[in-house]
């Protein structure tokens, strides 16, 4: 695998999906978490979603549950809690791990693509972000301290 394009997630609603549909787009990638200190960036996630969205631009969420059980309802759940307190319109994934043996590939890769701080690979916590440029490729992560709004001015520079 050599694109984030090559990979296949589950949707929410489970419906397998082809990740070669964003090719072209710009995509923020994030694990993120319901009930976490960190949740109030689905806000920011949004707008950069909003703001980006008909210029090539796309966040992709993945909720995560390895962090402090912080993610523990199921998609339904999670996709409502969205859609509901942050009116969220990205795409939401079926929850996934992204760390350990059992691990999504997608974090695998994208995980080996650009390391964490001191060069881990591990993610360290929830909304841990990865900026992927049009052609799939990784350019930057960024931790779970950092905000959408502090990401606005690279995804501007790639769309």
């Amino acid at each position: 695998m050599t694109t984030a394009y090559d990979f296949t997630a589950t949707s929410a609603s489970g419906e397998e999906i082809d990740l070669s549909h964003y090719a072209g787009r710009v995509l923020l990638i994030v694990n993120t978490a319901s009930k976490c200190g960190f949740t109030p960036q689905y806000e920011g996630l949004e707008d950069l979603q909003a703001q980006f969205k008909d210029r090539g631009f796309e966040v992709l969420a993945f909720p995560c549950n390895q962090f402090g059980g912080q993610e523990p309802g199921s998609e339904e759940e999670i996709v409502e809690f969205c859609t509901t307190r942050f009116s969220a319109t990205f795409p939401i994934f079926a929850k996934i791990d992204v760390n350990g043996a059992n691990a999504h590939p997608l974090y695998g890769w994208l995980k080996g693509e650009a390391k964490g701080v001191l060069g881990t690979e591990r993610i360290k916590w929830n909304f841990t972000k990865f900026l992927i440029n049009a052609n799939g490729e990784v350019v930057k992560r960024y931790g779970s301290q950092t905000k959408p709004a502090a990401i606005a001015k690279d995804i501007e520079s790639l769309i």
